[in-house]
C-alpha cells in the first residue's frame, strides 16, 4: 500500500504531495509576479507561489530519477521473436531550458532485439524521465535513444521526436502550429538504409 508520498513503481505522472515550498522560492514567484506588472498580494495571487513551486517541483520530477532503472528488469524468453519492437506516439510534456517554457510533442521509439526485450511500459518511462527536467529537443532525443542502447545492447535503437516549443509559438516569432522534428538512429538502424526505411515506415515517416 502506498503512502501517497511517491508514485509507485517509479511512475512520473502521480499527483504531487503537499510538499513544503522553502521562503525563498515562494518570494522569487512573487518577485516574478511584480516583475510581470501584477500585485503578489492581490486576493487570485496569494496562493499562486505555493502553486507554482508545488508544479516546477512535479515537471521537474526527472531530476530524481534515473531512466535506465527501467530498463534494469528484461525478458530472454521472447519465442523466437527477432524484429522491430516499436512504442508510437507517446505523448510528452517537458520545458525548455532557455525559456522554461512548455515542450508538448509525441515520440516514436523502436529496437531492434539482440536476445532480451523490456517490458513495452518501459520506453514510455524511459521517455518521460528525461522529458520531465529542463530540455532542448535535440539532447532529450539523444538521452532516450542512448540510455536503450547501452542498457539493452540491442542491434538497433531509433528514436523520433516531434513537438511544439511555447518558447517559438507564444513569444519571439510568435508562431503557432510549427512542429520540429528530431531522430536518432544507431545500430543496424543506421548502417542500414533498408532497416532505417522500414522503421520510418512503421513510425509513420
Amino acid at each position: 500500500m502506498s503512502d501517497g508520498s511517491s508514485p509507485p513503481d517509479g511512475d512520473l505522472v502521480a499527483p504531487t504531495p503537499k510538499i513544503p515550498v522553502p521562503e525563498e522560492v515562494r518570494q522569487a514567484v512573487r518577485t516574478l509576479i511584480r516583475w510581470a506588472g501584477d500585485d503578489p498580494e492581490r486576493e487570485g495571487l496569494l496562493d499562486t507561489p505555493d502553486r507554482v513551486a508545488r508544479a516546477w517541483r512535479e515537471y521537474a520530477l526527472g531530476y530524481e530519477q534515473d531512466p535506465s532503472h527501467h530498463l534494469s528488469r528484461t525478458f530472454d524468453e521472447v519465442g523466437g521473436y527477432d524484429e522491430i519492437v516499436l512504442l508510437k506516439d507517446i505523448p510528452f510534456q517537458s520545458h525548455c531550458e532557455h525559456h522554461m517554457a512548455p515542450i508538448i510533442g509525441k515520440a516514436s521509439i523502436a529496437y531492434l532485439p539482440q536476445d532480451r526485450v523490456v517490458g513495452i511500459s518501459k520506453l514510455a518511462r524511459v521517455l518521460h524521465g528525461f522529458a520531465r527536467r529542463l530540455q532542448v529537443q535535440e539532447r532529450l532525443t539523444a538521452q532516450v535513444a542512448d540510455c536503450i542502447w547501452t542498457h539493452l545492447e540491442p542491434q538497433g535503437v531509433a528514436v523520433v521526436i516531434e513537438a511544439s516549443h511555447a518558447c517559438m509559438s507564444a513569444r519571439g516569432v510568435n508562431t503557432p502550429g510549427v512542429m520540429m522534428t528530431t531522430s536518432r538512429m544507431m545500430g543496424v538502424f543506421k548502417r542500414d538504409e533498408r532497416s532505417r526505411r522500414e522503421v520510418l515506415a512503421l513510425m509513420g515517416y
